[in-house]
This record gives C-alpha cells, sequence and structure tokens, in this order.
C-alpha cells in the first residue's frame, strides 16, 4: 500500500463529525489490540480552546532541546496529515506512516471479522492509534498529545499522562461540546487525571471554577501560568522578548508573533518546571520553535501572514495582532471559512480592520461559499474561485500587508499554493 491509498482510504471512513464514536470504547479494544502501545512512553496531554498546539510545539522543542527524544502530536493538518505524527522535530516519513497504518488496519479488520468492534474507527481514531504505534516504534521518551476535539471523550484521552496542560477555553464546537463556557470547560476537564498534576492557562472565571472544582474531586496538584511574572516585555511583528520570573528568572525569546503567545509560553513554562526541564532548555526550545500557519509570515515585501483565526477568540487574538503592529497601514484580508463555525462574530472582528477583503471559499466540503458570506456583512468585498487566485491577484495588485485566514483548511491551501510556486520557480 501507498502513502497516497492510505489517506484515499482514512478520507472514505467520512467526516469526522459525522461518524465519530462518543465513547473510549473503539479506542481501548483497537490499542489493546495493538498490545498498547500508548501505556509506553512519558505523556503531557493538552486540551483547550486556543493555544493548545502553539503550547504543544513549545514543549515538544524545550522537551527535545533538554535531550529527551520526543514524539508530538496534533491535528487538524494544513498540507500532509504526515505533519500530525511528528518524532524528533521531523514529521513522520511516508514510510513510517504506512506501516503505522498498515498495522492498525490489520488489527480493525482483525476486530471487526471477530465483531470485536461494529465498524472501522474513525480518521481521528485511526491515526491516533497510529501515532501511538509509531512512537512506540520509534523509541519515544516523552510525548506530547493534542486534543482533538473537547477531551473526556477524545480519543487521544487513553494516557496517563504526567502532566495535564489546559490552555484558555473559549467557545468553539458548541454543537458538540456544549453552549455554556461551563459545558465546555467540562468537557476539558476530563482529560485530568487521579494522581497526576495539572496546569491551568489564564481563564475565564466560570471555566476556572470547573477546572478548579475538577482538580479538588480529583486531589491533585494545580500550578497556574500567573504563577510566571511577565517583566520587560518588548513585543513586535517578529515575536516577542521578555522574562519569566518564579522561583527562578529565564529569558524569552518567542519567534512567534501575537501578544498572545506571551499566555502560551508561561503556560509551556509553568508546565516544564513541573516536568524539571532546566531553564536552559526551555529557552532553547521556545527560542526555535515553529508553529506553522499562526501569524505565519510566508512572504516579505509586503508582507503576507497566514493565521487560521477560525474561532471568536482567535478573531480577537488576530485583530490584536493587527491593532498592536499595523494601525494606521492598510491592510487586506484573504477570507474564507467553514459553515459550522461561528463566522458573523469572526467577521465582525475582522473586517472592519482591512482596507480590502477578498473571500475564497477552502476547497471542502463543509464550506461556507463565498455568496452566502458576501452576504453577512455590509463590507464590500471580492469574490476569488480559490485561495491560489486570491493570492495571484493580491501579488500583482496594490501592495499591501495581507492576511490569509478564517480557516485552517484555507491556510493549508495557501502554504501548498505557495510551495507549488517555489517548486515551479526552482524548476526554472
Amino acid at each position: 500500500m501507498t502513502f497516497a491509498d492510505t489517506v484515499r482510504f482514512l478520507l472514505s471512513l467520512g467526516h469526522e463529525l459525522k461518524v465519530v464514536k462518543w465513547d473510549l470504547e473503539r479506542m481501548d479494544v483497537l490499542l489493546a489490540a495493538l498490545g498498547n502501545p500508548h501505556r509506553r512512553g512519558r505523556f503531557v496531554h493538552v486540551a483547550g480552546t486556543n493555544g493548545k498546539g502553539s503550547v504543544c510545539a513549545m514543549l515538544e522543542s524545550s522537551l527535545r532541546a533538554s535531550g529527551l527524544r520526543t514524539g508530538l502530536y496534533t491535528s487538524p493538518h494544513l498540507v500532509s496529515p504526515r505533519e500530525r505524527i511528528v518524532i524528533e522535530g521531523e514529521m513522520i516519513s511516508e514510510q513510517g506512516w504506512v506501516a503505522a497504518f498498515e498495522d492498525v488496519h490489520r488489527a480493525c479488520e482483525r476486530l471487526l471479522a471477530a465483531e470485536a468492534i461494529e465498524q472501522h474507527p474513525s480518521f481521528f481514531e485511526t491515526v491516533t492509534a497510529m501515532a501511538f504505534v509509531a512512537f512506540s516504534a520509534a523509541g519515544v521518551e516523552m510525548v506530547v498529545l493534542e486534543t482533538g476535539l473537547g477531551g473526556r471523550l477524545d480519543a487521544t484521552n487513553v494516557v496517563d499522562p504526567e502532566v495535564a496542560v489546559i490552555t484558555p477555553i473559549d467557545f468553539d464546537h458548541e454543537a458538540f461540546l456544549g453552549s455554556a463556557i461551563e459545558s465546555i470547560a467540562a468537557e476539558k476537564a476530563g482529560i485530568m487525571k487521579a494522581g497526576r498534576p495539572a496546569v491551568f492557562s489564564a481563564q475565564r472565571p466560570e471555566a476556572l471554577r470547573v477546572l478548579e472544582n475538577r482538580a479538588l474531586e480529583l486531589n491533585i496538584e494545580v500550578r497556574h501560568s500567573s504563577a510566571w511574572r511577565v517583566e520587560d516585555l518588548t513585543c513586535g511583528r517578529h515575536g516577542s522578548q521578555f522574562t519569566l520570573v518564579a522561583d527562578e528568572e529565564i529569558p524569552i525569546e518567542c519567534p512567534l508573533a501575537g501578544a498572545h503567545q506571551i499566555e502560551n509560553v508561561r503556560t509551556a513554562v509553568a508546565a516544564l518546571a513541573l516536568l524539571n526541564v532546566p531553564a536552559a532548555a526551555m529557552w532553547a526550545g521556545i527560542a526555535r520553535v515553529k508553529w506553522p500557519g499562526r501569524l505565519e509570515r510566508i512572504q516579505t515585501n509586503p508582507d503576507i501572514i497566514l493565521d487560521g483565526a477560525h474561532n471568536p477568540a482567535g478573531a480577537r487574538a488576530l485583530a490584536a495582532f493587527i491593532g498592536a503592529n499595523f494601525a494606521g497601514e492598510p491592510i487586506r484580508l484573504i477570507f474564507g471559512a467553514m459553515r459550522d463555525k461561528a463566522v458573523e462574530e469572526v467577521t465582525n472582528t475582522l473586517f472592519p480592520l482591512a482596507a480590502e477583503i477578498v473571500l475564497a471559499a477552502p476547497d471542502q466540503p463543509r464550506a461556507l461559499n463565498s455568496e452566502s458570506l458576501a452576504g453577512i456583512g455590509a463590507r464590500e468585498v471580492t469574490i476569488a474561485p480559490s485561495v491560489g487566485a486570491a493570492l495571484h491577484a493580491c501579488m500583482t495588485g496594490r501592495p499591501m500587508t495581507t492576511f490569509v485566514t478564517g480557516s485552517l483548511f484555507l491556510v493549508g491551501e495557501a502554504r501548498a499554493w505557495f510551495a507549488s510556486q517555489q517548486s515551479e520557480r526552482s524548476g526554472q
């Protein structure tokens, strides 16, 4: 089986949110058939609404800088599904992906034949199992594991982590997690385990109450990111520099742009301190961290910046970045969104900041078509047939800073378009 064959099969399993099984029984059965690879090695488990991917990237980079052999599991991917499984800072090879898929798929086939499971595990369940298999095969010592959706019933919630980390909780996926912050927080709190400490980012008061109550029920130690004081802060278009102060002082150079990354750094450092990672490794790991598609400057002169601000909190963070760094400058938005998102709240936050707005629907079945999107606001917009067409028009039109945003799918398509352009140029 080739890598392309595996991707076709995984996609054939259907839309994840329609076929997902909202319990962990199928994952438990599958992993048992695979020899329980999730019980080998050590884990840091991360849940939250915003910032969890950045925190995961910071944790992995710092753990690797400390000398540990690391794994990183995140979602969604931007261009290739191999991005989801990272070993020692490099996404899994096609051969490694295929080997993990074949192991998991064979186990699924055996379980289906024995009627031990009622249907093939979903895309996310299958890839999560593949990650555990790949990490075990590679002899990974510490895995940073990001939840996909929620936490309590997420397919990743089969591990006994050394520490559970919960980043800021906000509204997203309300149809599945509940329409109140308290119900969303209760789902995220489900990753906490008895006997294992937890780290909380700064939270809404109503979310924090739920998290703290759950921690009390489990009688576990909690560390708050706010225990680390920020001093000597300089924050600009290309990242930030500051010092974190608690029991010790740690100088930070964060290459990820946006003031919201300061809280992400504090959260990562609080977790790393619990794991007894040396300050030097924290500094080095955070200084070299990469997290594509989040305020990622993919071209300069003029800047083109990719940012998957797909929910209200993400839109507010992007708006704050634009306000702090581009005040008085005209900016352009290339925007596309999915139907199941809080689109109007996002557009109300971002559209007033733009001199030009170009709509480009992601090439996804769940995408909101641009004509419908154009009717949401009163702003004058241009509609492009694709993000590639939008980027080409913007690069040959009036020069101004351009943000590609609204959906991680759109951001992924933009990254793929730039990669193809670079490949064409290098081939000339």
